[in-house]
């Protein structure tokens, strides 16, 4: 027979006993930048329809990429960029069958977070 007592039990695995996993939390995070990073291709290619559209319409959104938001936007679709690089090769080399252990997996993930950081701190400072 169905337990028809439900409401008293917590939901599993319950938030309040749960600890994020950097496996769980880096696999999360790739989704994200992949996502964010479809607007960030929109806004260039607004920026290039912009280009081939006008020079007064051309001027007015070059404005805005360039303006503070614009270069905060940006910064953060580089490191976007290279977070999800990063996951990408993490992938390949799970897909080579190694690195699957979990202290390995952990160790990538925290390479994949400082990486992204470090190579968007390089891509800021050249460009």
């Amino acid at each position: 027979m169905a337990d028809v007592n439900r409401g008293d039990r917590p939901l599993s695995p319950h938030l309040s006993i749960y600890r994020p996993q950097m496996t769980s939390m880096s696999s999360i995070l790739t989704r994200i930048t992949g996502n964010a990073l479809i607007i960030s291709v929109m806004l260039v290619v607004w920026w290039l329809l912009a280009a081939a559209t006008s020079s007064a319409y051309f001027d007015w959104v070059n404005g805005i990429l360039t303006s503070w938001f614009g270069d905060v936007v940006l910064t953060l679709s580089a490191l976007g960029i290279w977070f999800h690089f990063l996951a990408g090769l993490r992938h390949l080399y799970f897909d080579a069958g190694h690195g699957l252990d979990i202290e390995t997996a952990e160790k990538l993930g925290w390479g994949m977070i400082i990486g992204s950081v470090v190579l968007t701190a390089i891509t800021v400072l050249v460009v």
